[in-house]
Order: structure tokens, then C-alpha cells, then sequence
């Protein structure tokens, strides 16, 4: 059913189950299924359910079958025609596991990379709209700057921006890195690497992948059962923000002035929020696998 853990190794897999537990029987969603690591956990804890599982990247399909999973090449906004064509109406569970898979990031062609050499690329699946050829070689200075102080939180954007312009045409990932290294100032060059946050800029405008996110979380937070829950892994303050924010606006009940005698909204709560700080991965997983480093978990449940 999944891929060697070589393809993806999936990370805070122990605490997703034991947020799934007491789910079985049901229908869990692994909206983002990369090598298989979390669908093959699930499938092991909750023998009696079966998993519906997403992923835009087509280098993500299973190579077998498995009686208890259905794959579905799509992305977040495709959540709803998928399930539908599955005839599910409500969910036991949902997982999101964001960010981009090791393989991605190993695979050189793939171009999300700063330190592998490949195309300027970084399309999670061929239903992006452009590549990062088209942001860095022909977008406007003003947009690039934009997206890399938006999707980068990069303090040094306006000059990364110029320095890209003023570099093009740009080649590779690796021509790419390069332009943005020379941009930044010497000081803050020691680690993480200087382009990492102007990669991930690019490849989340490439991906759209925010607001992705967000409609993605609309649908599986409508269509969780009473009692059912959903665990989110995010790997940067942007997709956390917006996980923390959904549930937060989930959980929130009447939102009338205090002076009101009585509610007239009629806003009830939907979600009871799990886990009131985000979860880390232990230093073991982290010594195992250094990518888990940044990721932080985020669990609610359906009211």
C-alpha cells in the first residue's frame, strides 16, 4: 500500500493515533498521504475503519492495493468531490500532515530544494497554475518582494527581490540559492540556510498552498461527526496560524455584547480544542529524523 519510509517519513505518528483513538469504525481522512506512513499507522490502530487519502502529488500514489484505503489524486478543495465520489458524508477523523514530503525535497527534478541542484519547478502536483521559473523570471519585482516577506516572514525581502531581478535570467535552484546568499548580509548567514525562507515563499505561492489550507479545513471540520476529531501537523508559523485560528473560531460560542440580555447571534461552538499548546516531537524522533524538528501538532474535536 505505501512507499519505503525512504519516500516520507512521516513525523508525530504516535500522537496521531492516540488522538484517533476510540474512532474506530469509521471513515478517517489522511488528506495528505505522501509515503503512507500515517494511513498505515491509522489503518493498524483502527482495524474496523477505512481511510479515504489525498495527496496532489501523483509521485504519492500507493503501489499496491489496500482493501481499507481509497486514494484520490487532488488537493484540499477537491475534499468534498472526493469523499462524495466515495459516498461519505461524515468523518471519524481527519490528518493533515502539511509542508512538503522528503521525497520532494530529495528528488533534485523537483525543484524544491536550495541545496540539491533542479529546475525551477516546485509544483507539489501539475494542477499548479505556474512554476517557480515563472515567479522568479517574470513576475514583477514588487509581487516578489511581496510573497517572500508574506510566505517567508524574510526581513532582508526587498533586497532579495532586486537581487533576483537583477539576476535573471535565473537557471536552477542552485543559481536561485545562490542570488539569494549574495543578497543577504553576512551576519545572519550562519543557519538555517539563507534561501530557506525564500524557497518556501516561492513554493507556496506556486501551490497556493495557504489558502489551500484554509478551505481545506473548512470542509473537513463541516463534515466531522459528533465526537470525531482533527489533528493538523504544521511546519511553519503561517500554517500554524491558520490551524490555531480555525479551531479557535470553531470553539467560540455566542459573540453578542455582554450587555445583551440574550444571545441573538445564535453562534454556538462547533469544536472543543484538544491540545491547547501545540505538540513537539520528542528529541528522539528529532535525533531520528532532524525534519521533525519544526513541526508542531494541533488537535480539535467535533462538538
Amino acid at each position: 500500500m505505501g512507499r519505503s519510509p525512504s519516500y516520507h517519513q512521516p513525523v508525530l505518528t504516535d500522537r496521531v493515533v492516540a488522538w484517533l483513538e476510540g474512532l474506530d469504525g469509521g471513515v478517517i481522512l489522511d488528506a495528505t498521504h505522501g509515503g503512507g506512513g500515517h494511513t498505515a499507522a491509522i489503518l493498524s490502530a483502527l482495524p474496523h475503519s477505512r481511510v479515504v487519502a489525498l495527496d496532489r502529488d501523483p509521485d504519492a500514489r500507493p503501489d499496491g492495493a489496500e482493501a481499507r484505503v481509497s486514494f484520490h489524486l487532488a488537493d484540499f478543495r477537491s475534499l468534498d468531490e472526493a469523499l462524495e465520489q466515495e459516498g461519505v458524508d461524515d468523518l471519524a477523523g481527519a490528518v493533515f500532515d502539511l509542508g512538503v514530503s522528503s521525497h520532494q525535497l530529495d528528488v533534485g527534478e523537483r525543484g524544491f530544494s536550495y541545496r540539491t541542484p533542479g529546475p525551477l519547478d516546485m509544483r507539489m502536483g501539475p494542477d499548479a497554475a505556474f512554476t517557480a521559473a515563472d515567479v522568479v523570471n517574470h513576475w514583477d519585482e514588487q509581487d516578489i518582494v511581496r510573497i517572500i516577506r508574506e510566505y517567508g516572514e524574510e526581513h532582508f525581502a526587498g533586497r532579495i527581490g532586486r537581487a533576483i531581478v537583477r539576476a535573471r535570467p535565473i537557471r536552477d535552484t542552485a543559481h536561485l540559492a545562490d542570488i539569494v546568499a549574495g543578497a543577504v548580509p553576512p551576519g545572519p548567514r550562519n543557519r538555517p540556510h539563507p534561501a530557506r525562507r525564500t524557497f518556501q515563499a516561492i513554493r507556496i505561492a506556486v501551490n497556493d498552498e495557504l489558502a489551500a489550507l484554509a478551505d481545506g479545513l473548512d470542509v473537513a471540520v463541516r463534515l466531522l461527526r459528533p465526537g470525531g476529531r482533527i489533528v493538523v501537523i504544521s511546519y511553519h508559523s503561517l500554517e500554524d496560524r491558520i490551524v490555531k485560528r480555525r479551531f479557535a473560531a470553531g470553539a467560540r460560542g455566542c459573540v453578542c455584547p455582554p450587555d445583551f440580555p440574550m444571545c441573538a447571534c445564535d453562534r454556538v461552538a462547533e469544536l472543543r480544542i484538544l491540545t491547547r499548546r501545540p505538540e513537539s516531537p520528542s528529541a528522539a524522533e528529532i535525533a531520528a529524523n532532524a525534519r521533525a524538528r519544526s513541526a508542531r501538532l494541533r488537535a480539535a474535536e467535533k462538538i
